[in-house]
């Protein structure tokens, strides 16, 4: 069958002898569909908007089948026996609106070609043999307006896929219906659980920007569900996440460190991430499941510094849905510091000279970090002069106003410098050795988690120093690396005041030959241990020897007297029958003699039977 449209003249497909002709005529609407053609065509004109392959014999989508097209607009390659489809197959259609591949025999589509497509809204794969869709062709999704994937054989879709359209991306609900998505999901088997419960819900919602071709989608499985309307299904085991944070406000100081923890509950059991106001993840996080449903997750900074100041978001999220609580965090960056009056002969920019202020309140400054100089705005330091008469009497006379709150502060300076040299306390060594030695000390002023630098050198070497990093509060540190015999000397830097003096104390080494003395005397001390020991562990040992010897001759002797047992009895025997009716006593003892004795057991006086027969006598116990 032939259809001209102002045509051009026919288009003869790849691998075709020049003398088969196809029922392809061109112009910029090209139409294939000769029920022999086998490939797909290459001749097709370059400025052709739409190309139509139907009902043709095609069963594979070469590699950039289509490159030279790149105008092309509408692609449909309908009703045809595909079944493989190359990931360049659509390789430079930029402009491609509309892709048709419906009533193929496609399994498996190359999601990812679709971004050779960025203007791709229609995407029809109805009527294939699809069985899946990976979660990595969801970012490919993000453009297409209308979806067909009906008459597949779906069974589930990514609990991710339905978060790219509202309401599920948080993006407002609109009423255009220009932003509307069309997806066609009906005739598949699908498996209702909690991973399609978007899809369901979607289903249930009246008014939403997702649209389905049916609306009368149903479950295939599982079993008690089956052939139930998507908007009467209730699954269990499916409920989305609920957050709930230890605060929604933190101030903390400047360069401390902060701990933020988020709660988490779900069906199925959520997982939980960190992210920043700006979107960066947090990877410093601890998280943990104590039970089904239940996840918390705990994020820690350290040494928090101003631009670490904002919101931070915990989410939590499950095949059910997500959520998220947000703890906005500020940083208290200001510290007062109080500065000593400035000393006489400093001078303003001016050559004027400064009066010490009078009250040591005034000298309160607030600085952005910690441990920074201060300064008083417009004063400099100037050369020391002595100052005139005038000068003394004015400082004298400003000395007499402040009175007492001038001691004060310089009584203030002097516990200062007192207390910052007694920071440290009871600095020694211990346990020295030819090449180690353990410090000890004891942090008085300074606090436990403060930096600490211990420095060590041979004494008078200071080119060849080492340092170590540590805590104040750890109160220990080996030092190792030395060497025999030799004199070092030791300090600690505390990092908290380094205008303090820093306590040292100078030790010795030992000599290699005290060494190999100590070791000698300590093999002796072995060996007279090893000596004196040995002979009370082999006497321990005989003694519980034969005390398992004995009481295993009791348990024998036991058991044999058991066996065999002499006992003494007596002999009786039936009495004479008389007249009288009521006889007193039915038998008669006699006296037993040794040849009468007899070996009994304790089981053939049990198993015995009696016998009233007056030739014979019982024996009884």
């Amino acid at each position: 069958m032939m259809e001209t449209r102002e045509g051009r003249g026919p288009i003869r497909p790849q691998g075709e002898s020049p003398l088969t002709l196809s029922t392809c005529f061109l112009f910029r609407s090209v139409l294939c569909n000769d029920p022999d053609m086998s490939d797909i065509p290459v001749n097709v004109p370059v400025d052709t908007i739409k190309l139509r392959i139907e009902k043709t014999a095609v069963r594979r989508i070469p590699t950039e089948a289509f490159y030279y097209l790149v105008e092309l607009r509408y692609l449909w390659i309908t009703y045809n026996s595909i079944t493989s489809v190359d990931t360049g197959s659509f390789y430079n259609l930029k402009v491609l609106h509309e892709l048709r591949l419906d009533g193929n025999m496609v399994s498996v589509f190359p999601w990812e070609s679709l971004k050779e497509m960025p203007r791709l809204k229609t995407l029809d794969l109805h009527n294939n043999r699809l069985t899946t869709v990976p979660t990595e062709a969801i970012p490919y999704l993000l453009n297409i307006t209308y979806l067909d994937l009906s008459s597949n054989k779906l069974a589930t879709l990514p609990s991710d896929l339905m978060d790219i359209w509202p309401p599920f991306n948080g993006e407002p609900v609109s009423s255009n219906a220009s932003q509307k998505v069309v997806l066609g999901l009906q005739d598949n088997p699908w498996f209702c659980d909690c991973k399609i419960s978007k899809l369901i819900e979607i289903s249930k919602m009246a008014d939403t920007p997702v649209v389905l071709m049916d609306l009368f989608l149903t479950c295939a499985a599982p079993e008690s569900l089956a052939g139930v309307l998507f908007q009467r299904a209730e699954l269990d085991n499916c409920v989305k996440p609920s957050v709930m944070t230890s605060a929604t406000k933190i101030t903390s100081p400047l360069g401390s460190n902060v701990l933020f923890r988020c709660d988490a509950t779900g069906s199925p059991t959520p997982t939980l991430h960190w992210i920043k106001s700006d979107g960066s993840a947090i990877n410093n996080t601890v998280q943990e499941s104590p039970g089904e449903g239940i996840r918390w997750s705990i994020m820690s900074l350290h040494g928090i510094e101003n631009k670490e100041a904002g919101n931070y978001s915990c989410k939590a999220k499950n095949v059910a849905g997500t959520a998220e609580a947000t703890i906005s965090l500020s940083v208290a960056g200001t510290i007062s510091t109080t500065i000593p009056p400035p000393k006489p002969g400093i001078a303003s920019g001016l050559g004027t000279t400064v009066t010490p202020p009078t009250a040591v309140s005034s000298l309160a400054l607030t600085t952005a970090f910690p441990r920074s100089s201060t300064a008083l705005s417009g004063v400099q330091k100037s050369p020391r002069t002595t100052p005139s008469s005038g000068l003394r009497d004015s400082l004298k006379q400003t000395k007499t106003q402040q009175g007492g709150n001038g001691r004060k502060l310089a009584a203030d300076e002097k516990s200062n410098k007192s207390d910052a040299s007694q920071s440290f306390k009871d600095l020694e060594i211990v346990e020295e050795t030819a090449d180690s030695a353990v410090l000890l000390w004891t942090a008085g002023g300074v606090q436990g988690d403060a930096p600490l630098t211990v420095v060590y050198s041979p004494y008078g070497e200071d080119d060849s120093k080492r340092t170590v990093e540590t805590k104040a509060g750890t109160g220990k540190l080996l030092l190792d690396g030395l060497s025999p015999g030799m004199r070092y000397s030791v300090c600690l830097v505390a990092k908290v005041n380094p205008a303090a003096k820093d306590p040292c104390i100078d030790f010795y080494t030992l000599d290699d030959a005290d060494s190999e003395g100590q070791n000698q005397l300590f093999f002796i001390i072995s060996g007279i241990a090893c000596a004196v020991a040995l002979p009370l562990i082999a006497l321990l040992v005989y003694k519980i020897l034969a005390l398992y010897c004995k009481g295993g001759t009791t348990d024998l002797d036991a058991e044999e007297l058991e066996k065999d047992s002499y006992v003494k009895f007596e002999t009786i025997s039936m009495k004479q029958r008389t007249l009288n009716s009521h006889p007193s006593e039915l038998w008669a003892r006699r006296p037993t003699n040794e040849s009468e004795r007899l070996l009994l057991c304790s089981r053939s006086s049990i198993d015995s039977q009696m016998t009233y027969d007056s030739s014979r006598s019982e024996y009884l116990c």
